[in-house]
């Protein structure tokens, strides 16, 4: 079971961007602009929230506070918000303004991502729920932008 989450904490959110790549290439030439779009948005936007986020509120990591070795090595640095959670999550709401039913599929993803890392040992709860939120609000962002000034 280890093995397993290490695997998953450390390479499964390299599933979500091939997913979404392939994902981009099925959808027809007028889908493909708007999902550009909506990636530029919301990528880039949850990074900086996650950045003044991180700056605002510390978490050391549990193997820091636990006094443990982790079951996959990191850094002693902050652990909020999940990088890797926040960039699963990140590709999970930009393919669920285009297809609610796959965008299932790669929150899953983030989820067992988020979960996986607080199993082995390098980040807290509060950290993957910090990096969803964080996504969920850059696609209020989006989705408002969206209505209100008719981009994509």
């Amino acid at each position: 079971m280890n093995s397993i989450m290490i695997f998953i904490a450390k390479y499964f959110y390299i599933i979500s961007v091939f997913g979404i790549i392939i994902f981009f290439f099925k959808q027809p030439r007028a889908i493909k602009k708007s999902l550009i779009i909506c990636s530029i948005i919301i990528a880039p936007l949850s990074y900086i929230i996650a950045k003044i986020s991180g700056a605002l509120y510390y978490d050391p990591r549990p193997f820091v506070v636990g006094n443990f070795v982790p079951l996959l090595a990191h850094s002693a640095d902050n652990g909020f918000p999940s990088d890797h959670t926040l960039l699963a999550a990140a590709i999970a709401m930009i393919v669920w303004f285009y297809n609610k039913k796959i965008s299932y599929w790669f929150w899953l993803i983030a989820i067992l991502i988020g979960t996986a890392r607080v199993y082995v040992g390098i980040h807290h709860v509060v950290d993957i729920l910090g990096s969803i939120i964080i996504v969920i609000i850059s696609g209020i962002i989006y989705f408002v932008l969206k209505k209100y000034k008719k981009i994509s």
